[in-house]
């Protein structure tokens, strides 16, 4: 990796890990057009899957400052206990199904399926689950916050987008769109805390001579301030954005988006 592709992909990662558009489906054409007709070796190529899961932590902690009176009060524990109940289905689902999981990662295919039909359904989502009577969390049932965590688990699927599958479960519940973005939010940090902690201690006992590389924790600690303030600036965004307008937009902009893989898949940039 060059100090170049560090800069790109915590941009990416800033970006699209919040907004209902798949961060893995980005990360895949970013890949495809930084890299391509490039060699890299096993290691190389190790520390890039590294450093584009390191990176998560600090689109995490963007939630965390947004939100820190929601997340440091520790008298909320019905917050924490909603939490608790709607991240449960994807630990259970991740735990179980890990290994089928990673091999989806491979498929650039999946991905591009995914951000196709997950576009389709984000077109005509507001017509469908326009109705809504939840605007806060001391409103959300436990019930409809096991219900979103299961909408969740769709997202397991590469190419989805996990923001995508909660806010469209949100909705579905009758949280209204700006609540569902933000429990979406809410969800993210003890959901990414686990998957990005997992798959982080996973690499670092495999192959513990990337941290060893002064060069490699200098991009790691780049990247994850660049993917924080970069996340930062697109939630406050998203959240303007949808107390005014539909998530029709994002529809769109997957359906280009899945569009350019399958280009770039026929062009021999991706393996299909």
């Amino acid at each position: 990796m060059t100090w170049l592709d560090t800069i790109i992909l915590s941009i990416v990662e800033g970006i699209t890990e919040f907004l209902p558009i798949s961060s893995t489906g980005h990360m895949i054409i970013v890949d495809a057009i930084m890299n391509h007709g490039k060699t890299f070796t096993e290691a190389e190529r190790e520390f890039t899957r590294l450093f584009e899961i390191c990176i998560q932590l600090g689109a995490i902690m963007s939630v965390v400052v947004l939100y820190w009176k929601k997340f440091l009060d520790i008298k909320r524990i019905d917050f924490y206990l909603k939490l608790i109940v709607a991240v449960f289905p994807a630990l259970a689902f991740g735990f179980l199904f890990s290994k089928k999981i990673d091999e989806f990662l491979e498929s650039p295919t999946t991905v591009a399926i995914a951000l196709l039909v997950g576009g389709i359904v984000l077109l005509f989502v507001d017509k469908l689950f326009g109705k809504s009577d939840t605007e806060t969390e001391q409103q959300m049932s436990y019930k409809k916050s096991f219900m979103v965590g299961l909408w969740q688990v769709i997202a397991m699927i590469p190419g989805t987008s996990r923001s995508a599958a909660t806010i469209i479960g949100g909705m579905q519940q009758g949280l209204t769109r700006k609540f569902a973005a933000e429990f979406s939010f809410f969800l993210a940090v003890p959901t990414m805390m686990a998957a990005t902690g997992y798959k982080l201690l996973k690499a670092v006992k495999e192959h513990p001579e990337m941290l060893q590389d002064k060069n490699n924790l200098a991009m790691l600690g780049v990247g994850n301030v660049i993917a924080f303030v970069v996340a930062l600036i697109a939630i406050k965004t998203f959240i303007v954005f949808l107390q005014k307008n539909s998530l029709r937009a994002f529809g769109i902009y997957r359906i280009a988006a899945a569009i350019a893989i399958f280009v770039l898949m026929y062009a021999g940039a991706i393996k299909a």
